[in-house]
């Protein structure tokens, strides 16, 4: 009888996306993944915490890093200096480091910041031209060819994060640089994110699309508690938005409580297709001032406070 063949050794490794605000690393996360693990809005800086998103092919299992966009923290603000330093630590923690570029915005200052911090720190990416979809291909050969010239890519791919268009040979080669190793996580597991931070980062993401200017970046959102019918056909959750003052509350539960309404049922309709059961959905709005000053808040966010 014939010995059947040995089972390719596993292999498994972080990959840290990388980028200035608003490039599409959420994006591109929720494409590899092939699940939305990630809120994605227009606004820059809607990613705040370091999240992963899982996906296996084959003997492979790759656990992509969402970071926050990288750029220079105006000063006093601690929770921008806070993000930055997470996606720095997500570059630092990675086995391989993938860059996005905006195609539309070129090498902008943001861009040009993380070339100096990947230089500072001897690291080496695979370069992503992202938004290839909005601009005309020719229109690329010189951005690819000036950041070529820095030394800092093994490779450049060319993707449309939105349309899919290159994504699936930029994984193929992630997942074939990973080195050996045995899995990180269980087969089927697809984030780190608990089901009550998801729930969080989902009314944030809503927050986000209603809301307008600076507000967005003036809260954050907090799940207090997840009750669980015992049949699990049906969840409680309550959430609390903090803001920083008085105005911003009225302005995030708008005239005769409209905005935080609406808010509330787009939230509530995306997790009972998440969690595929009946959502009960209650938002409380409370002023916490100074609440980026507070410790306790990035320890929710699972990042770390500056000081």
């Amino acid at each position: 009888m014939a010995e059947q063949p040995a089972p390719a050794p596993t292999r498994c490794g972080f990959i840290a996306l990388l980028g200035a605000p608003n490039v599409g690393k959420s994006t591109l996360l929720n494409r590899l993944v092939g699940t939305k693990v990630s809120i994605v809005t227009a606004k820059v800086q809607t990613t705040r915490r370091r999240i992963l998103g899982i996906t296996v092919e084959g003997a492979a299992q790759a656990v992509f890093m969402d970071t926050p966009g990288i750029f220079t923290p105006r000063p006093g603000r601690a929770l921008e200096q806070a993000m930055v330093k997470a996606a720095w630590r997500g570059a630092e923690d990675a086995d391989r480091r993938v860059l996005l570029v905006d195609a539309k915005r070129g090498l902008d200052r943001h861009t040009r910041t993380i070339l100096d911090g990947l230089r500072k720190r001897s690291m080496t990416a695979l370069l992503a031209i992202n938004k290839v979809d909005l601009v005309a291909p020719p229109k690329t050969l010189p951005l690819i060819a000036e950041l070529d010239r820095s030394g800092l890519f093994d490779e450049v791919f060319i993707v449309s994060a939105l349309t899919g268009d290159g994504c699936d040979d930029l994984q193929a080669r992630l997942l074939a640089l990973l080195p050996a190793g045995p899995w990180l996580f269980p087969e089927d597991q697809l984030s780190d994110l608990s089901q009550r931070a998801m729930a969080a980062e989902i009314t944030r993401e809503k927050l986000f699309e209603r809301l307008h200017q600076e507000l967005p970046y003036s809260l954050t959102v907090e799940t207090e508690a997840w009750t669980a019918a015992p049949d699990d056909s049906e969840i409680r959750i309550d959430q609390t938005i903090y803001v920083q003052r008085a105005s911003q509350k009225a302005i995030v539960l708008g005239k005769g409580g409209q905005q935080i309404k609406a808010v509330g049922q787009a939230a509530r309709e995306e997790l009972e297709q998440i969690l595929e059961c009946r959502v009960h959905l209650f938002l409380y709005v409370k002023v916490r001032q100074k609440w980026t000053e507070d410790p306790e808040r990035y320890r929710e966010l699972g990042i770390e406070f500056p000081g």
